[in-house]
């Protein structure tokens, strides 16, 4: 097992209510965010509740965030986020900075779902059924580890936004493609590619030799990681088929991680922030059903007055993830860097870093 990252003094702090009220907590936060501005910046993932994103200094998806982050000369990033985006931000950030994640049960089950030796044991059986080269790329949802594996293997990362830019060179460069760790937003980019769904296959670790055949993998031209977002399944074209029926008119605005046939019926799908723009350049009175994580459906309805904006989902599709970084574990985490003794430091490991690197700039520079 490889120790992907050090986390120094690591803990999910207790802040109890008996200590501190709601009231209390939020003042305290505000307070030390003002008092250590020139040390820290604290940057809020869209997904962040409410009670965090009014601390944050900057708001954006995982990458933008990262990026804002090795803009800053303040030596701690405090990011509210979850465990891969304070890895990319480390990555990105420079070697005096120090990136705090408040709570580092804070994962991601997407990312979770792709695990390097898995990885590994998937290239090498493509590879032993095929002379084809192969092109490995990872959306940017996943450990650095995975990000080091495309690197290691003149494979790219990708984000949401960039996905068909990235996807079109990998094609220019091999045969095949195998991308992980969402299925859901490499099939749809493919066939909007001119890739067939029948030329990609899903490979699930979960199952004996990934659930394929050694002919279905010398014959696919795509293989899929069997990797979902567990919010973004909670979409449906039930959903989208009830709110065109009860609502004349209504526009569809999917994030392309959701399945295939969501993705298909949609009027607009994308990135975070394709959705957020497509809302903003809309006419008044346009109305959208949006299927995404909730916390930035309600802000995006609040901020957009002029036009009605509803969850596609009837159920509350809540990252559970993103809600453990809670303000109790952000006053902790400025409380320790008052202390100057920070908490839950993410550091990846210098040689993962450097190939995770190769593959991070290359996208940015095909992008």
């Amino acid at each position: 097992m490889i120790n992907l990252f050090a986390q120094q003094n690591s803990y999910r702090p207790i802040i109890s209510e008996e200590e501190l009220s709601d009231e209390m907590v939020l003042a305290e936060i505000s307070a030390l965010k003002k008092e250590l501005t020139n040390q820290v910046i604290i940057l809020g993932h869209h997904y962040q509740q409410d009670d965090i994103i009014r601390f944050a200094d900057v708001i954006g998806d995982s990458l933008y965030l990262s990026q804002q982050a090795a803009k800053t000369d303040r030596p701690y990033v405090l990011f509210c986020g979850v465990h891969f985006m304070a890895e990319a931000a480390d990555m990105l950030t420079a070697d005096f900075q120090k990136v705090i994640l408040p709570d580092l049960n804070a994962g991601c089950s997407m990312a979770d779902m792709a695990r390097r030796a898995d990885v590994e044991v998937c290239w090498q059986s493509i590879q032993s059924v095929t002379s084809k080269k192969i092109i490995p790329i990872t959306y940017i949802n996943c450990a650095a580890e995975l990000k080091a594996f495309v690197g290691e293997h003149e494979g790219c990362i990708c984000t949401s936004s960039n996905a068909k830019k990235i996807i079109s060179w990998a094609l220019s460069q091999g045969e095949k493609l195998l991308f992980f760790p969402d299925q859901h937003l490499g099939r749809i980019t493919c066939y909007e590619l001119g890739i067939k769904l029948e030329e990609m296959i899903v490979y699930d670790p979960n199952k004996k030799n990934g659930g394929v055949t050694k002919e279905e993998i010398a014959k696919a031209k795509v293989i899929l990681w069997y990797g979902y977002c567990s919010v973004h399944q909670g979409f449906s074209a039930e959903q989208i088929a009830f709110m065109r029926q009860t609502h004349p008119g209504i526009k569809i605005a999917v994030h392309s991680e959701c399945n295939f046939e969501v993705v298909s019926q949609a009027d607009v799908h994308g990135s975070t922030s394709l959705i957020i723009d497509a809302i903003k350049a809309a006419p008044s009175g346009t109305t959208f059903a949006v299927g995404t994580e909730v916390n930035l459906v309600n802000r995006l309805a609040k901020k957009f007055t002029d036009k009605t904006i509803l969850s596609l989902s009837p159920y509350q599709c809540i990252c559970s993830t993103m809600y453990r970084v809670r303000p109790r574990w952000l006053l902790a985490s400025l409380r320790a860097i008052k202390e100057n003794k920070p908490i839950n430091v993410i550091t990846v490991e210098k040689n993962i870093k450097d190939m995770a690197n190769i593959a991070l700039n290359r996208m940015l520079k095909l992008s």
